[in-house]
């Protein structure tokens, strides 16, 4: 069964990645995470299975560094 896609606000993904607002959407620009889907005419959200994955693979590569 395919798993149900549930979009979050910005607020949410700053508690779960530790950055601030201005930090996240540098990193948009940059191409270095999820961009976000535009809900509204003034809103957007982003796709939490996503920010989940940029989370697992910036701990994935962290711990996975050759030292």
């Amino acid at each position: 069964m395919k798993e149900k896609t549930k979009l979050i606000r910005i607020s949410e993904v700053i508690e779960r990645t530790g950055f601030c607002r201005a930090w996240i959407y540098r990193l948009i620009k940059n191409n270095s995470f999820p961009a976000p889907v535009k809900t509204g005419e003034r809103s957007i959200a982003f796709i939490e299975s996503e920010v989940d994955q940029w989370i697992e693979e910036k701990i994935f590569y962290s711990r996975n560094q050759a030292a």
